[in-house]
Order: structure tokens, then C-alpha cells, then sequence
């Protein structure tokens, strides 16, 4: 099984000080010293990279821990797929829960994660990713170990791509009832791929 979000989080966060020249708790307290809100996660990961040339994962694990700090609490997956379903996309919910219900139909050992844009589903790594593209189209990003074959290419639906997530490879929905036989399969031909 892969490694939860925390996980990495602990795993990087553990190897800050040997890559940074600080540890999290010094890099958590200059933030805090900076002036930047810590909330805003996205201008202390900028903030960092520019300023003190930060590697991507450990800006990650830095923006947060002070975010946690000034008493951010991570949204749970429940919470971070009603954000993506609200307002103006809520039609496309229906889609997700019958992408879900199929992701998840395919083993026990599927989990899913939760992100403020897509949602991805993990096996031994991600090799799905749900996300409400526009107001009225879902993407769902697979990631193929091995190139999907000519027949699979050539009927139009699977396109080449690099998001959502960790996508090699997208199919856009419109609706439920584009969640068919060919959908199942492909997802099923992922989920294999990606123990």
C-alpha cells in the first residue's frame, strides 16, 4: 500500500534538516517571523522557493506545518469532494460518486485521498484521479505503467495527458452514463498496472 499524505509529510519533514540546513520547527518559526499568513500556503511555498531556494516537497511539508501551526486542520476526503461538487459544479457529483463506486468496486485495497482540486484513488500508487474539470465536464486522469494499446488510443476517448494527478492519460465525461463498459475497463487496466 502507498503512503498516506501524513506519511510523506513525516517522511520528508524528517529529512528537512539534512537537505535545508534547518529543521521543520526552525523553518516553521521563520515563517511565522516572515509576515506572510501562514494560511495562505501557496505565498509561503512561494515565499520559500524564492527567498531560500526550498526544494518542492520540503516547501510543501514547510507551508503545512505552519499552516497546522496557526490552526489550519486538514479537510477530510468527504469534505475536500463536497468543495470540488459545490456551486456551479454540483450537477457533476453525480459522475464522481459513479466513478467512486466503480474505483473502489475494483479492490480493497483502494484508498482515496483527499486534495482541494481532484481526488485521487491509490493502490500501490495513484492510478486514478477524479476531477470536475469545468461546470460541466469531469476528467478522469489514469496512469498507465505500460502504454495502452492502438485499440484502446484509436476509439477517441482516451486522450494523452498530465493531470489530473499523476495522469498519463485522461477521459472527459459528460455525464453518468458515459461511465460504461469501455470506462470500467480502462480503469480496471490502471488498477492492475499500479499495484
Amino acid at each position: 500500500m502507498g503512503q498516506t499524505p501524513d506519511d510523506m509529510m513525516s517522511a520528508v519533514s524528517a529529512s528537512l534538516a539534512g537537505r535545508t540546513g534547518r529543521s521543520l520547527e526552525e523553518w516553521v518559526a521563520l515563517v511565522q517571523a516572515s509576515g506572510i499568513d501562514p494560511l495562505d500556503q501557496n505565498a509561503v511555498r512561494k515565499w520559500l522557493r524564492s527567498e531560500h531556494g526550498v526544494p518542492q516537497n520540503s516547501q510543501w511539508a514547510i507551508a503545512d506545518a505552519a499552516a497546522r501551526a496557526a490552526g489550519w486542520v486538514r479537510p477530510s476526503v468527504a469534505e475536500y469532494v463536497d468543495g470540488q461538487y459545490g456551486g456551479a459544479k454540483a450537477a457533476l457529483r453525480p459522475i464522481y460518486d459513479a466513478l467512486a463506486a466503480a474505483i473502489t468496486d475494483l479492490g480493497d485495497d483502494v484508498t482515496i485521498e483527499g486534495r482541494s482540486t481532484y481526488t485521487p484513488f491509490v493502490r500501490g500508487r495513484q492510478f486514478a484521479a477524479v476531477a470536475a474539470a469545468t461546470r460541466d465536464r469531469v476528467d478522469l486522469g489514469l496512469r498507465f505503467a505500460s502504454p495502452p494499446s492502438a485499440d484502446l488510443l484509436s476509439a477517441g476517448r482516451l486522450q494523452p495527458a498530465t493531470a489530473p494527478g499523476q495522469a498519463t492519460h485522461k477521459v472527459s465525461l459528460g455525464s453518468v452514463r458515459e461511465v460504461d463498459a469501455e470506462v470500467l475497463r480502462l480503469l480496471r487496466i490502471a488498477y492492475e498496472q499500479n499495484a
